[in-house]
């Protein structure tokens, strides 16, 4: 399994895509593996399921720290300027 971080996973994601449809891919975040991608003929075989489109509402939820989650909710707001 090829391992990538998530920042170059962010800034190669045709990379990444061209080495997920070979392999797995091991995505890391301050050295620890968070999330794998995979090609889709590889999740349809895993999954017993072929030829059906993938909708983000049926995929599983994170359940990531819930003070990080409302951190970044926080921080994605845009903040006021005072004059």
């Amino acid at each position: 399994m090829h391992r990538m971080s998530a920042r170059d996973a962010k800034n190669g994601f045709g990379r990444l895509i061209d080495l997920a449809r070979a392999e797995p891919v091991a995505i890391e975040k301050y050295g620890r593996s968070v999330v794998v991608v995979i090609a889709v003929e590889e999740y349809e075989r895993l999954s017993g399921k072929t030829g059906t489109k993938l909708s983000a509402s049926k995929l599983k939820k994170p359940e990531g720290d819930k003070k990080l989650l409302s951190k970044q909710k926080r921080s994605s707001k845009p903040s006021k300027k005072v004059v």
